[in-house]
C-alpha cells in the first residue's frame, strides 16, 4: 500500500504546476468557469502547501479507500457526507453498498448539497448513474453559496467548510464563488463532461432552470458541443412543457382557478382570463405587454386578482409578483426610484425597485396600486414601459418585458361604479321578479358595467383625472369591480369565520362552528366603500372579541366545542321594541356540560354575562 501512495504523491507533484496552468487558461476564456475555479488556483488565498495538502489528501482518501476517509471524518455509512465522498473519488464498490445502507440517496449534506452534485462535479458518470437508478433528484437544488457565508450561518470555521467542501468535490472550487441554486447538471456543464450530461438529461433533469445567479446550466459549458446538446434538450423540454401546460389549461381553466380563491366579480375575472387566454394561445401582438387598469372600490379584490394571477401562471414563484404602492411616488424626483438614479448621484448603484426585479424576472405580474397617486413624470415612464415593453433604467441599459404584465388599481369613478351597479342589480331583479315570479340572487353575478355608462361616465373621469388620452390608449382591458351581492357577501362571511375556526383549532385546540343565521348577522355589517375588509372588522368585533375575553376569562378552555348562534334581545328606542340580533356563544366542555355565553362589552372586567 505505501508504494501506491508514494506514486500517487509523486503523481500530484508532476502535476500540480500543469494543473494550475491549465485551469488559468480555462479561466481566461470562460468569464463564468473563471469565477467558479479560479481563485483557488490562483493561490491567492493559500499557499503552495495548503493546495499541495489537498491535492494530497484528496489522492489518499482514494488509495486507501472510501472506508478510510469516513473514519477520518467521523461518520458512519448512513451519513449523505459519506455517499458524497464516495460519488466524488467514484468508488463505485463502497458507493453501492452506502446506498444500499441509505434511507435516502437525496439527503443533502449538512452544508447543503447531495451526493448526485459532488458525482457530477468530478464528471464521474457511472456513480451518476448509480445514484440516478438508485431514485437521486436530478434536479436537486444545492443550498451552498460561499464558504464564508456558510461558516457564518452555521456558526463553524471557514477553514472547516472548505475542508468539507473539497472533500466532497474532487475538483477545486472557487470558496468566493456562490454555488446556491446549482443543479446536478450545472454542475456536470461546470466539468464538462459530456457522459455526465447526457446521463442526467435522459434521466429528466430540467436544462431550463437557473440558479440563483440566473444563469442556465449550458452557460457554464466550455466544449461548443455540450452546448449544442443541452440547448437541444432544452429546446424539446420546452415543446414537452408546452403541450403540457396547454392540456392543463384546457382541462383546468383560469376562469375556474380564480373561483375557487376569490368571492364574486365574475365579470373581472372572464375579463383578465380572456386576456390571458389570447395571449397564451398566441392570439396576441408581441410587441406590446398585456396591460390592465382594475376600477372598484376599495377592499373588493383587485389586488388579489393580480397576486393570484402570478401565482397561477408562474407556479408561485416568489419573484414573479412586483407589487410597487404608488403614493410612494407622488414627487417628481421620485421617478429615480422606480428606474435608479443616474450616474453621480446618490443611489447610483442601488438600481430602480422596478428595473432590477424586471431584470431578474422579465415575465413578472407588475402591480401599479392606487395609480391615480402617482407623479406625472412616473406615469411619462410607465407610458413608454406600455408601449414598447421595455424601459432603460439609471445606467443606460435598456430593460425588455414585452412579456410581463401589468396591472394598475384605481380607486376613482369607485362611487360611480358602485352606485351604478347597485341600479342595475335592483333593475335586473325587479324584472325577474315580474317575469318568472322568482328572486334573482343566483344569477347576480351576470350584472355587466354598460358601454355606454362607459363611455359618459367613468372614460370623462379617467381622462380628467389623468389628462393623457395616449396613456388610456396604451390600457388594453379596463377591468370593473363591482359591490359584493347578499350571496357573495354570506360566502365572505362564511370564508372569514373558516379563516378564524382554523386559527382557534391550532392554537387553542377549540372546535369552532356556527348557525346559518349567524352568517346573515355579520353579513348586515357590509360597508360598500370598504368591501372585504369591512366583513373581516365585523367578525373581529362581534365574535373574535368576545372569543378573546371569554378564553381570557377561563370560560373557554382547551378541548371545547364553541358554537356560534344568534339571539334577539329586545332593545326599547324612542318607546319602539326592537328586536336586535346579536350573536351568543354556545360553549359544550369536555363533560359535555352546555354553557351559553354572551359577553355585551369585552373591555369592561365584570361585563354581564348571560
Amino acid at each position: 500500500m505505501l508504494h501506491i501512495v508514494k506514486k500517487d504523491i509523486k503523481r500530484v507533484l508532476s502535476t500540480l504546476v500543469v494543473s494550475r496552468y491549465r485551469w488559468l487558461r480555462v479561466a481566461i476564456i470562460n468569464s463564468r468557469r473563471k469565477d467558479l475555479f479560479a481563485a483557488n488556483i490562483s493561490y491567492s488565498n493559500f499557499s503552495w502547501k495548503d493546495t499541495l495538502f489537498k491535492k494530497l489528501q484528496s489522492q489518499i482518501l482514494i488509495s486507501f479507500g472510501v472506508l478510510g476517509a469516513v473514519s477520518f471524518y467521523g461518520h458512519d455509512d448512513d451519513s449523505s457526507e459519506s455517499l458524497c465522498i464516495a460519488a466524488a473519488h467514484n468508488d463505485l464498490t463502497n458507493l453501492e453498498r452506502l446506498i444500499k445502507n441509505s434511507k435516502d440517496v437525496n439527503k443533502k449534506h449538512p452544508l447543503g448539497w447531495t451526493a448526485l452534485h459532488s458525482a457530477a462535479m468530478a464528471g464521474n458518470a457511472r456513480a451518476v448513474k448509480m445514484l440516478l437508478d438508485a431514485g437521486a433528484d436530478p434536479d436537486a437544488l444545492d443550498d451552498f453559496s460561499t464558504a464564508y457565508k456558510i461558516a457564518s450561518r452555521h456558526g463553524l470555521r471557514v477553514f472547516d467548510v472548505i475542508d468539507s467542501r473539497q472533500s466532497c468535490f474532487n475538483r477545486t472550487t472557487n470558496n468566493r464563488a456562490d454555488f446556491s441554486g446549482f443543479t446536478p447538471l450545472h454542475y456536470a456543464c461546470l466539468a464538462d463532461d459530456y457522459e455526465t450530461i447526457c446521463l442526467l438529461l435522459e434521466a429528466g433533469a430540467d436544462p431550463t432552470i437557473k440558479d440563483k445567479s440566473n444563469h442556465f446550466a449550458y452557460e457554464y459549458v466550455y466544449k461548443e458541443s455540450n452546448k449544442n446538446l443541452i440547448k437541444k434538450y432544452q429546446e424539446k423540454f420546452n415543446e414537452k412543457q408546452a403541450l403540457l401546460e396547454s392540456e392543463e389549461r384546457r382541462r383546468y381553466p383560469l376562469e375556474q382557478r380564480f373561483r375557487e380563491v376569490i368571492v364574486g366579480q365574475q365579470g373581472a375575472i372572464q375579463a383578465v382570463s380572456s386576456a390571458i387566454r389570447r395571449r397564451q394561445n398566441g392570439w396576441v401582438d408581441d410587441q406590446h405587454p398585456l396591460v390592465f387598469l382594475f376600477l372598484g372600490s376599495s377592499g373588493i379584490g383587485k389586488t388579489e386578482l393580480a397576486k393570484q394571477l402570478a401565482r397561477f401562471l408562474h407556479k408561485d414563484v416568489e419573484k414573479s409578483f412586483i407589487r410597487l404602492d404608488m403614493s410612494e411616488y407622488q414627487e417628481k424626483h421620485e421617478v429615480s426610484k422606480l428606474i435608479g438614479s443616474p450616474p453621480g448621484y446618490v443611489g447610483y448603484e442601488q438600481g430602480g425597485q422596478l428595473t432590477t426585479k424586471l431584470k431578474a424576472f422579465p415575465k413578472a405580474v407588475v402591480l401599479f396600486d392606487e395609480v391615480e397617486k402617482a407623479h406625472p413624470d412616473v406615469l411619462t415612464v410607465m407610458l413608454q414601459l406600455f408601449d414598447e415593453g421595455r424601459l432603460t433604467d439609471g445606467h443606460g441599459k435598456t430593460v425588455e418585458c414585452k412579456d410581463a404584465i401589468f396591472v394598475m388599481t384605481s380607486n376613482l369613478a369607485s362611487e360611480e361604479i358602485a352606485d351604478h351597479a347597485l341600479e342595475l342589480r335592483q333593475m335586473a331583479k325587479e324584472n325577474k321578479v315580474n317575469k318568472l315570479g322568482h328572486d334573482i340572487s343566483e344569477d347576480e353575478h351576470q350584472i355587466q358595467i354598460g358601454q355606454n355608462f362607459k363611455e359618459n361616465t367613468i372614460y370623462p373621469i379617467l381622462k380628467y383625472h389623468f389628462r393623457r388620452d395616449e396613456f388610456l390608449g396604451r390600457i388594453t382591458e379596463f377591468v370593473f369591480f363591482l359591490p359584493f351581492s347578499k350571496q357573495e357577501l354570506l360566502k365572505l362571511v362564511e370564508k372569514e369565520l373558516l379563516f378564524w375556526s382554523q386559527i382557534a383549532k391550532k392554537k387553542h385546540s377549540i372546535e369552532l362552528s356556527w348557525e346559518t343565521d349567524v352568517l346573515e348577522v355579520l353579513a348586515d355589517g357590509y360597508n360598500i366603500h370598504y368591501g372585504a375588509r369591512s366583513i373581516k372588522h365585523e367578525v373581529e368585533r362581534r365574535v373574535i372579541n368576545q372569543l378573546a375575553a371569554a378564553h381570557e376569562r377561563k370560560l373557554i378552555t382547551k378541548n371545547n366545542i364553541v358554537r356560534l348562534k344568534t339571539m334577539y334581545p329586545k332593545v326599547e328606542n324612542d318607546d319602539i321594541t326592537v328586536l336586535k340580533p346579536t350573536i351568543k356563544l354556545e360553549v359544550t366542555d369536555s363533560n359535555l356540560k352546555t354553557q351559553d355565553i354572551f359577553i355585551t362589552d369585552p373591555w369592561i372586567p365584570e361585563a354581564p354575562i348571560f
